[in-house]
Formats: structure tokens, sequence, C-alpha cells
């Protein structure tokens, strides 16, 4: 079965910094694009930073320059590292893998910015 597990999630200060992780299961790590979305309450789903299987990076505009994300596949992991935290920053932030015919979603973990 396929599974994408996120974690490192938590409380921060506005200013502050997490580290989210995704692991990935059951794919070929590297054929896969991976993302980062997130989601506020009431709010839309959207695409905060992506991955190619070449290495190739995106950013959201909103977190440009705070923001980066990362790949291993060796670990079949790909990270988010979120510098600079804005109280806007709050929402379940999910890892997303992109195949040529399938996709998948991770179950989200929690990040909360407080003021």
């Amino acid at each position: 079965q396929v599974q994408l597990v996120e974690s490192g999630g938590g409380l921060a200060q506005a200013g502050g910094s997490l580290r989210l992780s995704c692991v990935a299961s059951g794919i070929t790590f590297s054929r896969y694009a991976m993302a980062w979305y997130r989601q506020a309450p009431g709010k839309q789903r959207d695409m905060v930073a992506g991955i190619s299987r070449e290495g190739y990076t995106n950013y959201a505009d909103s977190v440009k320059g705070r923001f980066t994300i990362s790949r291993d596949n060796a670990k079949s992991t790909v990270d988010l590292q979120l510098n600079s935290l804005k109280p806007e920053d709050t929402a379940v932030y999910y890892c997303h893998g992109v195949g040529t015919f399938l996709n998948y979603w991770g179950q989200g973990t929690q990040v909360t910015v407080s003021s």
C-alpha cells in the first residue's frame, strides 16, 4: 500500500521556524514529483512548494524566500523548511506525490503560528 506520512508540525511563534518531513512508502519515490500543500479552515487547499523529479523547485509567492523544499530520494523523503513564520501560515500541511498515472496525499500535519 502507498503511504505518505507527514511529521514535524506544531506550534511556533511569528518569526520562528519549523521543519516538516514526509516519508513515502509503496512507490518508486524518484519517479514522483513532490509538493507541499496547505489548507486553512474555510479556505482552498493550495500548493505552497513543489519539487520535480530532477530537483527543480517552485514556490507560491506568499512563501518565496521563507520556505525551502528539498527531497532525498535515498530516504524517500521530502522536507519543507519553514522560516520567518507568520500567523497566516497557520494551516494543515499536506504532502503530495504526483506520478505519471496516480497521485497520493498524506494525512496532513498541523502548523500553528501565534502572533
